[in-house]
């Protein structure tokens, strides 16, 4: 069982809306990206997209046995949302809100953290190939996975 569970979450679309994709990225302790997931939405908003990438790292973490839980984005609407800072207002996103309150609800500890965009790298390039792939009609990227050995720039 994994006692602490970290992830990077990005969410994003071209247009607005328009086709839209996902990703989260696991971090070791050391905050390295050690593996990445992504999947295409079809058509969304960028909000919408933002939090599907949010449940997808819930359901991930609770998938692999966490209990503590720390998620880092750079959406600030979706972190001040789920910290309560902001209310939901857009109707679209209160379902995806709601589900995303009861997922981390399970966990014992939840914490969710803001970054600036350039600290959430690895999980804008996953949406972005995610985005790619669909764009050439690529039924691969209705999910992908990716094994990190270096970064994805090869660094």
């Amino acid at each position: 069982m994994a006692e602490r569970f970290r992830a990077a979450f990005d969410g994003g679309s071209r247009g607005n809306p328009g086709p839209a994709a996902w990703a989260v990225t696991l971090l070791d302790g050391d905050g390295r990206v050690v593996e990445g997931f992504a999947g295409s939405l079809g058509r969304a908003t960028n909000n919408v997209a933002e939090y599907r990438g949010l449940i997808e790292a819930l359901r991930l973490a609770a998938d692999r046995g966490a209990r503590a839980l720390e998620l880092r984005s750079d959406s600030e609407l979706v972190v001040r949302q789920m910290k309560g800072e902001y209310r939901v207002r857009h109707p679209d996103l209160r379902p995806l809100f709601d589900e995303a309150v009861a997922l981390a609800a399970r966990f014992e500890s939840f914490r969710i953290v803001h970054v600036r965009r350039e600290s959430n790298r690895e999980a804008d390039l996953l949406v972005n190939r995610a985005l790619d792939l669909a764009g050439r009609g690529d039924r691969t990227s209705e999910r992908l996975h990716v094994v990190f050995t270096t970064t994805p720039d090869g660094s």
